[in-house]
Formats: structure tokens, sequence, C-alpha cells
């Protein structure tokens, strides 16, 4: 999975630019969240990539706590209408978690490759 022919892309950074986590220059993603097959520039298969419900857990964390956090500090302070936290937090909650999940699922793909993880990978003990 790692070769000693480029040098290790910080995991954050191929994450932030959705880019390939062993050459950080192809691309990772084909689509919006769609991850191709392979990167275009240096090869890797790209089979391993399965970051499942982890982005949707971490936005879900960020994004909850962000809103809700000045949601209940504009309630507090201002007391305004039902229809202004409409306007306010429905498109804010949109803005956030739609633009966090391409980046946290780069970053979590990033993480697989870093770390080597694969999906249901036994050792030789059994375990």
């Amino acid at each position: 999975m790692t070769d000693n022919t480029h040098a290790p892309q910080s995991s954050l950074a191929v994450g932030l630019k959705s880019c390939c986590p062993r050459c950080g220059r192809g691309k990772l993603f084909t689509g919006f969240l769609t991850v191709a097959p392979s990167c275009s520039d240096c090869g890797l298969d790209y089979s391993f990539a399965e970051a499942g419900d982890g982005p949707a857990v971490f936005i879900m964390m960020i994004a909850g706590f962000v809103i809700a956090g000045l949601a209940l500090f504009v309630e507090v302070k201002y007391q305004p209408s039902y229809w202004v936290h409409a306007a306010l937090w429905g498109p804010l909650t949109l803005i956030m978690t739609l633009g966090l999940l391409r980046p946290l699922k780069g970053w979590l793909i990033a993480q697989q490759y870093k770390h080597k993880a694969r999906e249901h990978r036994t050792t030789d003990d059994g375990n």
C-alpha cells in the first residue's frame, strides 16, 4: 500500500484538497462524493477507500454543536420570531453539512491509507 517513491502526505491536507493520499496530486473523487477507481497521477487503487458513515457522524457532531449553540445564543439574547430562526439556521445547516462532507470523507480515506486500514482484515492467528 505504501511505497518509497512518494513522500508521505498530510492526511488533513490531502483530505481538504480531495486529492490522492499517496502522491497528493491526483483527484480522489469523480463526482461530489463518488470515489474514483484509481489515482490519475500515480495509479493508486482506491478500492481500499470506504469511509462509510464516518463523515456523517463527525458532521452531525460538529454542525449540531455549532448550530445548536448559536441558535440558543440568538434565542436568549434577541428572542426573535420563529421565521428568523428558520431563515438563519436552515441555510447555515445546509452550508455546514454539505461543505464539510467532501473534505471529511477525503480526510477519512487519507487516514485509511496512512494506517493501512482494510475492511475484513484478519491476521494469521485467527483474530
